[in-house]
């Protein structure tokens, strides 16, 4: 039997006063690989905000490994959507990996011998090692997509959320991300917000619909009736040169996810 890492029990949320999540219940176990799709304003963003505790719940409980939000939340590695760095500061590949030891330092303790290791450990599981020393600005979005990735594990974290992964990748390289992830996911567990619904049918091992409410959380595929349920009109899928499991056509379709 897998052990439970994550735990949300009737959670309701709100961001700037406007209900977001309504009588949430997921339970996320060690070694899955969860994609959470929905639409835009849906509350996936703000789950993870629950989960890091920047959001508190109105109602319900969270648990992390056991723990409540506030102690739990060390175990997390957070990749956002968007990471825009100044493109005429200097600092390199390393130097950004190494920002994800800060919560594993006290105040003003400078960097030893196993921070040094650690990054250049996760620079290698991303594959990012030999470019350690260049300039970040220097690499293309692929490439520090993977070096967020790195600085996310540098914290040593049992659980990677990522929002929107290859939001910033162009497609090429999108599917090299997803690899990646399916790689990490043999030792961390992994929940990852995406709108490519087709892509990630083909990576992930569970799916959560997410609209305000969860609508459904299992194994893939879904049906073509919790997809519409969930973004509340008809859905047809597209995917571009990227394995997938393919859901049934529908008639008139309105949103498009590629």
């Amino acid at each position: 039997m897998k052990n439970e890492v994550i735990n949300l029990t009737h959670v309701w949320a709100k961001y700037n006063k406007v209900p977001i999540l309504e009588d949430v219940n997921l339970t996320i176990n060690e070694g899955d690989l969860v994609g959470l799709i929905g639409p835009n304003g849906g509350g996936k963003t703000t789950l993870f905000k629950v989960l890091l505790g920047l959001i508190k719940p109105y109602r319900g409980t969270v648990s992390i490994l056991g723990n409540t939000v506030r102690q739990g939340r060390r175990y997390i590695g957070y990749v956002p959507q968007l990471v825009e760095l100044d493109r005429e500061f200097p600092v390199s590949v390393a130097e950004v990996v190494q920002m994800g030891r800060l919560g594993k330092r006290r105040l003003l303790q400078r960097y030893n011998g196993k921070d040094e290791n650690i990054v250049n450990r996760t620079l290698e599981q991303v594959g990012m090692l030999e470019l350690r020393d260049s300039s970040i600005a220097e690499l293309s979005g692929g490439q520090r997509q993977r070096v967020y990735i790195a600085r996310a594990l540098a914290s040593e974290p049992r659980i990677l959320l990522l929002d929107e992964p290859t939001a910033s990748v162009d497609p090429q390289r999108q599917r090299s991300i997803y690899e990646l992830l399916k790689e990490l996911n043999q030792f961390i567990t992994i929940i990852m917000i995406s709108h490519d619904i087709g892509a990630i049918s083909a990576y992930v091992k569970s799916i959560g619909c997410l609209n305000h409410r969860l609508f459904f959380h299992g194994d893939p595929p879904l049906s073509t009736e919790v997809i519409e349920q969930t973004y509340q009109c008809p859905v047809d899928l597209i995917a571009h040169g990227v394995p997938h499991r393919v859901f049934s056509n529908h008639d008139f379709p309105l949103h498009y996810h590629e």
